[in-house]
């Protein structure tokens, strides 16, 4: 099996993406990405005024999102681990991202039921998503299917449960044993 360098931790708003991925990539010091941070300004007016992104406003940013992995990957040399935070809620999505990064990728679910997501949406601040869109994320969600590159992470727990609980996943991939 050969070593896996591209890590997209994915899920519903509020899963702790952000929070996971840069605490990954501090412990394994790696690259990360926020997809957040590659949202046109359009995007992010239509999250804050509580409308659902569609299709059309995604496709640009997972085009944004692919482009900037594989420059990083570029600036950091061929060894580097990137981690990247997104939504990636449809296979498509998924799908559209690993064919813009052209080479393996794998997909970390972050895995919570709707009140777990409820209750961290509200204890976060300064963020422009709101509370009344966790409804449509979870609607537009197509859990990884067996046959995707992705592992499904249980987010109940402390974040060092957590975080235990991806390094198990994703050691073997990053070695490639």
């Amino acid at each position: 099996m050969h070593p896996v360098r591209f890590f997209i931790l994915m899920g519903v708003a509020g899963c702790g993406k952000s929070s996971y991925g840069a605490r990954l990539a501090d412990q394994l010091q790696a690259t990360y990405l926020d997809g957040d941070d590659f949202h046109p300004p359009e995007n992010i007016a239509k999250m804050s005024a509580g409308i659902a992104l569609d299709d059309a406003d995604r496709w640009p940013w997972l085009d944004e999102i692919a482009a900037n992995m594989a420059k990083a990957s570029r600036a950091s040399g061929a060894d580097d681990i990137i981690f990247t935070g997104c939504s990636s809620l449809r296979r498509r999505y998924r799908d559209h991202l690993l064919a813009g990064i052209g080479a393996p990728a794998h997909f970390i679910y972050l895995a919570a039921d709707r009140a777990l997501i409820t209750q961290r949406m509200a204890a976060r601040d300064g963020h422009f998503m709101p509370n009344s869109l966790i409804d449509s994320q979870f609607s537009t969600l197509e859990i990884p299917a067996d046959n995707e590159p992705a592992s499904h992470i249980d987010i109940s727990g402390s974040m060092d449960v957590v975080m235990t609980r991806i390094l198990a996943v994703i050691t073997p991939l990053i070695t490639g044993n």
